[in-house]
């Protein structure tokens, strides 16, 4: 009994522990078997696996063979393209080439045809084709008579230079000579017909028509009858009342006094306005003519070699230098401030019209300096010759003006009136100090005149040279003339000292006198040391500040 309840204890202990091992060998068990069904479905997966990747390798290498063969397909029918293309390129060629050769042949068919109507009669010009009287196809016709004049002259050249040994060749050659001379005079009533339709719609302002006109005339000789004939018929160059005009802006009314400074007041209008005509010209000639900066070229030149060199012509009359023009008319200096006036304000205009356009023109340094060409060639000795005469005038003057005083003071008595004379012809500063500013005017002139530095420096060493001569000769005649009084002066002493009708208180007023005129003679040889220096040194200063 007590072993049945001792095991049932035991059992009663062990039963869970047992119970649980059943469990887990059952577990075991199971995942045991499903371990086992998983390999083998492992093993089977591999094997498919490795069946599948042999399979899929064939098959790729069977591609990658496929695939160069069908490159090298694809490398055979690129080879084949390239090839058909360049053979359809080579026969594109000969098509294209065929094709030109008889769209040539035809339009030589076609010419030789228009050739043969040229080649009648010398003169005949009545059985000519539709083409040629056709109005709305003019370019055409004057496209087609070039070409056939181009051919016929090329033509009579070979023919002139071979030897004329066969008849037949002569032949030829006297009917194309024939047929150029009918061409020539049609395309000259061409030309005629083109310029008259282009005047009248030039009348009428119609831009369209003028610029169709002037492009078929572009091919007569590059279209320069068209140009010129244009230019020529503008109205500033065929109106008399327009030259008039600029006559009497510049230089007044008739039998008026001209001064510089109302012909640079002129000029500046008229050149104004000449800019103004020739800006509007430029915008029609822009808007008209295939090459405009030839017409512009053309008008810029016609306007200076016309209506400048003609007002230029009337401005400046170049003066004489043998007989010179008297100093009451205004004298050489007059002449010379005109010009300077007239070369300047020119200048300006060229500037101006350069700004416009005048194409290649060379409008400032080669055209406008060849309308003063003429003056400026004697420049040099015209400006010496007007200084020498304003000094000589300057001398006169002075002169005349002692002259006056010596015969005002005549009742005084000789002697204080040859005193009072010889006191108005001592040296001046203020007269010295004149002839440094007909010096500096006169180098301003040179400047302006004198483009190339050497010409510029014989110029102003002329002109200086002019200056220093002027004031050593102006000072060796007032010393002579002081050397002259101070003799007289010593005279008188001598003779009223010898005297004995005189009386003390004369010889007195004698001796007054000379001591006075000697001291007037030291003091005015003091004044010149002192001052003439000074006049040199400004002259120097004018001369440094215009270089």
């Amino acid at each position: 009994m007590l072993q049945n309840q001792h095991k049932g204890l035991y059992f009663q202990k062990w039963m869970p522990f047992y119970l649980c091992l059943r469990i887990l060998v059952g577990n075991w068990l199971i995942f045991n078997s499903w371990y086992i069904l998983l390999m083998e479905n492992c093993t089977i997966l591999r094997r498919r696996f490795q069946f599948k990747t042999l399979s899929t390798a064939r098959h790729l290498l069977r591609l990658e063979k496929g695939v160069d063969g069908l490159f090298d397909s694809f490398a055979r029918l690129d080879s084949r393209i390239s090839s058909v293309g360049q053979t359809a390129a080579k026969i594109g060629d000969h098509l294209q080439s065929a094709d030109a050769q008889r769209e040539t042949a035809s339009q030589t068919i076609e010419l030789i045809k228009y050739l043969m109507e040229f080649n009648g009669s010398p003169g005949d010009l009545m059985e000519l084709s539709a083409l040629f009287s056709d109005d709305s196809r003019v370019a055409e016709a004057a496209s087609i008579a070039q070409k056939l004049r181009s051919f016929a002259e090329e033509d009579i050249g070979r023919q002139g230079i071979a030897v004329p040994s066969v008849v037949e060749n002569a032949t030829a050659s006297r009917g194309l000579e024939v047929a150029v001379a009918n061409l020539q005079d049609y395309c000259n009533e061409l030309e005629n017909r083109l310029l008259s339709r282009f005047d009248a719609a030039s009348q009428r302002r119609e831009l369209s028509t003028m610029s169709e006109c002037a492009k078929i005339l572009s091919q007569f000789n590059r279209g320069t009858s068209a140009m010129q004939h244009y230019v020529a018929t503008r109205p500033m160059f065929i109106d008399l009342e327009v030259m008039n005009a600029d006559t009497r802006l510049v230089l007044g009314d008739p039998g008026s006094q001209v001064s510089p400074s109302n012909v640079a007041r002129g000029l500046s209008s008229l050149y104004r306005e000449i800019i103004d005509t020739v800006r509007k010209e430029a915008a029609t000639i822009m808007a008209v003519f295939p090459s405009p900066n030839d017409v512009m070229a053309i008008l810029v030149q016609r306007v200076l070699e016309q209506r400048v060199t003609g007002l230029l012509d009337k401005l400046l009359v170049k003066p004489s230098l043998v007989n010179l023009a008297p100093m009451e008319e205004g004298g050489l200096l007059l002449y010379l401030r005109m010009l300077a006036v007239a070369y300047e304000k020119t200048q300006e205009l060229a500037r101006d019209l350069r700004a416009v356009g005048c194409g290649d023109l060379d409008v400032e340094g080669g055209l406008t300096e060849s309308l003063f060409l003429a003056h400026k060639d004697e420049y040099p000795e015209h400006e010496q010759a007007s200084l020498g005469q304003l000094y000589h005038a300057k001398m006169e003057e002075m002169r005349a003006e002692n002259q006056q005083l010596s015969e005002s003071s005549g009742t005084i008595g000789r002697s204080k009136g040859a005193s009072v004379a010889s006191s108005h012809q001592q040296i001046s500063v203020t007269v010295v100090t004149e002839f440094v500013r007909w010096n500096e005017e006169a180098i301003s002139r040179c400047t302006l005149f004198s483009s190339q530095p050497s010409t510029l420096a014989t110029n102003v060493k002329a002109v200086f040279t002019c200056l220093l001569d002027q004031v050593s000769q102006y000072i060796t005649e007032g010393l002579e003339r002081a050397r002259e009084s101070l003799n007289e002066a010593a005279a008188l002493r001598e003779r009223f000292m010898l005297s004995t009708i005189v009386s003390r208180r004369v010889a007195a007023a004698a001796a007054s006198a000379v001591h006075s005129a000697e001291r007037r003679l030291q003091n005015r040889k003091t004044r010149i040391q002192t001052q003439l220096p000074v006049a040199l040194q400004l002259t120097l200063e004018s001369h440094a500040e215009l270089k």
